[in-house]
């Protein structure tokens, strides 16, 4: 079976096969940044450009399912924010599906937070929870709160490509791009407070995707990138606002020196690092644990779900 998530920032594949335990084995994981959601903050519409970009991803991503024997009838390709907010998604979704095979499935923000929230949560004991599990996304933040399942969930419009558009110019941000970024992201996390009251002290915080990920491998050192060492890693408060520091007050061609950083990625890491900073800040969180287990595992585990 398999999953693909076509994110604002990034498209990525899994593929798996049951592991006789009733979970799934991972056979092959990719992701290419893609920049789907460009510019669609401003104009509301996918790019050609953006489109074509994921089509080509989408085309190499068909042929290593096809090398697995991948039906299409066990593939589930999900869009989230950029295709939310794109007028033109369907024109996009049509030509997704003479790709691949299975048309994508627009998510609706607490269909993104249940999927993460499954993802991040499969093998943690649940004596650990409840879990406050958020995905820092491209174009929006979910966060999803329980135990064993969902009982409250948020979707914001908090990401590290949209808060890149709208505030950071200058390279590196002045102080005052910065200062309004982490204000209107610590804006949005302020309905989390007012809608899911046990957020600020769930015992365990689970933090998903490429912006959180990366600061943990920038943090560590990680060269090349070695997703066992990030898969749990413990996040500091201290250390992502190091990061944060590091990353903000460098030009991108020095700030991709940073052993862990993708290349790909540092237009919008200082974006993200505002974001996440803003939700270290605003909830009040010491550490948040990381976890390379996210939406895209609970959208395999849900292919699994249909046999």
């Amino acid at each position: 079976m398999a999953a693909i998530d076509c994110g604002t920032n990034s498209t990525r594949l899994l593929v798996a096969e049951p592991d006789g335990d009733g979970g799934l084995r991972a056979l092959t994981r990719l992701m290419r940044i893609t920049r789907l959601g460009q510019d669609v903050d401003r104009t509301g519409a996918l790019a050609p450009e953006a489109v074509e970009r994921t089509q080509a991803v989408l085309a190499e991503y068909r042929a290593v399912m096809d090398d697995h024997g991948v039906a299409p009838g066990d593939v589930r390709v999900a869009a989230t924010s950029a295709a939310r907010d794109a007028a033109n998604r369907d024109e996009w979704f049509a030509a997704a599906e003479a790709t691949v095979g299975a048309r994508p499935e627009l998510l609706t923000g607490a269909e993104e937070a249940e999927l993460s929230f499954r993802g991040a949560t499969t093998g943690l004991d649940p004596a650990r929870g409840p879990f406050l599990v958020f995905d820092l996304g491209g174009g929006s933040t979910e966060l999803a709160y329980g135990t064993t399942e969902v009982t409250s969930s948020v979707s914001l419009e908090v990401g590290c490509v949209r808060l890149t558009e709208r505030f950071l110019e200058g390279d590196p941000p002045r102080p005052e791009e910065l200062t309004a970024a982490i204000s209107y992201a610590e804006s949005w996390f302020d309905d989390v407070l007012r809608k899911m009251p046990g957020a600020a002290t769930a015992p365990t915080v689970i933090g998903l995707a490429g912006t959180v990920t990366t600061v943990a491998a920038v943090e560590i050192g990680l060269d090349p990138y070695d997703r066992d060492r990030t898969h749990h890693f413990v996040l500091t408060k201290e250390a992502a606002e190091d990061v944060f520091r590091t990353l903000a007050t460098e030009a991108r061609e020095d700030r991709i020196a940073n052993p862990g950083l993708e290349e790909a990625r540092a237009d919008v890491i200082v974006g993200g690092c505002c974001a996440l900073v803003a939700l270290y800040r605003r909830l009040g969180l010491d550490e948040v644990l990381v976890s390379e287990s996210d939406i895209l595992d609970g959208l395999a585990a849900s292919v699994g779900d249909r046999r």
